[in-house]
């Protein structure tokens, strides 16, 4: 069976690395570790690994709520533990009273530094203190070249991961149907918006389904995938739970208010 026929045309490039790294583990007896994946890469792992009762796996864990994971990939007699992660807690702090920063500014700071997204997991900014989970292999890349966001100062150090905040997002889940998983259709029932509307912005560029921009209101979502409309803000889809008798999906889907 082609295992590409489940999944979109541009995932395939995933499918193939997490392919190539199964074969790794096969072959070499040796783990291997992915970046941080996002949620729907989460999604396509496990339904790749699932499959594979010859090898051990595991995603990064350690904090409930945790968006972006590490997975490990390990030969089947290995037992993949939370401190196996190659994950670290780095935290700075700043004068909230002078400067307000906010999730995209620390981001795109990040980001200044020629550093691929996949190294940088969840990224908390509350009360005049940063949080970014990065992978181990570049902390000290961080710590001595990010030392500003906007015009503040700051200094990051180590912390144990057991210290990561809580994140203040508020996630709005619903239980809903909808006819297709149209993105138009998906923007309307989430944004409380027409359709005619979601298909403008969606033809201005303005809606990313995965952080990739997509400019087709055919584009049919799968299970996982995060979404964002410019200027109103970040949503999910949870989860597709099958169709009713009149051929609707019945979907779980939240939204960051």
């Amino acid at each position: 069976m082609d295992i590409y026929q489940h999944f979109r045309d541009e995932e395939r490039p995933f499918i193939d690395h997490i392919i190539s790294l199964q074969s790794d583990v096969e072959m070499r007896f040796q783990r291997k570790e992915t970046d941080f994946l996002d949620p729907r890469e989460q999604f396509i792992f496990r339904n790749l690994m699932s499959s594979r009762s010859d090898l051990t796996w595991g995603l990064s864990d350690f904090k409930e709520g945790s968006e972006r994971k590490r997975g490990i990939i390990a030969p089947e007699y290995e037992v993949i533990r939370k401190e196996d992660f190659s994950i670290v807690l780095l935290q700075a702090e700043y004068h909230d009273k002078f400067m307000k920063l906010e999730h995209r500014d620390v981001l795109g700071s990040f980001m200044s530094l020629g550093i691929k997204r996949e190294k940088l997991g969840d990224l908390i900014v509350q009360n005049g203190t940063i949080q970014i989970v990065v992978a181990s292999e570049i902390s000290d890349y961080i710590r001595m070249n990010f030392n500003s966001v906007k015009k503040a100062n700051v200094q990051f150090t180590e912390k144990p991961l057991s210290s990561l905040l809580k994140s203040n997002e508020d996630w709005k889940t619903n239980d809903t149907t909808v006819s297709s998983l149209r993105l138009d259709v998906i923007l309307k029932e989430i944004y409380g918006i027409s359709r005619k509307k979601a298909s403008m912005f969606i033809d201005a560029g303005h809606v990313k389904v995965n952080f990739r921009t997509v400019d087709q209101s055919s584009f049919s979502l799968e299970e996982g995938d995060l979404v964002s409309l410019r200027g109103k803000g970040r949503s999910r889809l949870m989860e597709i739970h099958g169709t009713t008798k009149k051929d609707k999906y019945r979907v779980t889907v939240a939204k960051l208010n």
